[in-house]
Order: C-alpha cells, then structure tokens, then sequence
C-alpha cells in the first residue's frame, strides 16, 4: 500500500499510555511473563540530560550500556526488546525508543516519510499503520513525561496483548487492526 509517496507496511497493533515508567515497566514484566513474543514490543519514553546528570548509551559486544538518570530501567529492556535507540527530536528532547519501532522510525526517516507535521515518531508510527491523530495523542503523552508501550503481531497475539496492557492500569488501550482503528 503507498501512502503519500511512501510504502507503508500496515500491522495490527494495541498502543497503551502509561502515567510513569514503573507502570510501563510493570507491563513489559507481565509480557515477559506470558507466551508473548518479546520481538513483537516496543517502548518509547523521554529520558533527561540536564547539566547534573550525564546520559548516554554505547555498546559493548553485542550489548549495549546505558547510564543516566533512567539508565537502570532502560538498561533492563534492552537485552529483551529487539532494538535501541536514542534521539533527540525537536519538541520533545531525548527519547528512548526499545523493540522495533527503532526500524519502522529510521525507516520512514530514510524514506523521507516525515511529513504533515510528523515527527520521526509519528512519521514511524504512522508508517505502519496508526492514524495521525492517534499519533498526536501519544506524541503529546510522551511530551509530559509519560510511556507508550507497543504490541503487534497477528489478530489472536493482538487480542493476547490487548488484555495483558489491559490488566496492567494504563491511562488508554487503543487497538489497531492492518485494516484501521477498532
């Protein structure tokens, strides 16, 4: 499917808000602890740099390192969720992206997918399917310090994730099939 000159790929995906990152953390536990595929998750939160507190990551071996003032919960998902990254965007500052939404947002950036006010995120976000004022909605939840946590996967792993994020207290569900919003 093209979507405004850019190859889309739609998934099926359930996105929740979390208030603070012990309960994005508390989520990602409750996934690690079931059959889902911890490839299928992604994790996106703000991280501070302020002139007190050094942050930066880098990579020994096959793993990375991370250190700041949230570097101990970013350090755990990292070994478990497939892909890391740290950017700094416009409007936002530094966010820490974990699991596969890392490829979808580099990969709308090279596409040059950015467009009608989107950030990378939104413009990551969007490439695989979520509607732009979906996006708005956790671009603005990430801007005041909260967590969006991502699952995808095939309608029964979607119906799994769903009530996994649904019976971990987070501020919004919402769910995504390949064909649009349900």
């Amino acid at each position: 499917m093209q979507r405004e000159g850019t190859i889309m790929k739609q998934l099926n995906s359930v996105v929740a808000v979390y208030a603070t990152h012990s309960q994005a953390e508390a989520a990602l536990r409750a996934f690690q602890a079931s059959d889902f595929d911890m490839k299928n998750l992604s994790i996106v939160g703000k991280d501070y740099q302020t002139e007190e507190h050094v942050i930066g990551f880098y990579n020994v071996g096959d793993r990375m390192k991370l250190w700041g003032k949230r570097g101990a919960f970013w350090g755990t998902f990292m070994g478990m969720l497939f892909g890391s990254a740290l950017f700094l965007i416009p409007g936002f500052g530094h966010i820490m992206v974990l699991g596969p939404l890392v490829g979808w947002m580099v990969a709308a950036l090279g596409e040059g997918a950015v467009l009608g006010g989107l950030s990378a995120l939104g413009a990551g976000l969007y490439g695989i399917g979520i509607p732009k004022d979906s996006i708005l909605r956790y671009e603005t939840a990430l801007k005041v310090d909260q967590f969006v946590v991502v699952a995808h996967g095939s309608l029964v792993e979607l119906g799994t994730a769903k009530r996994i994020l649904e019976g971990t207290a987070p501020l919004s569900v919402d769910e995504y099939q390949a064909s649009g919003a349900v």
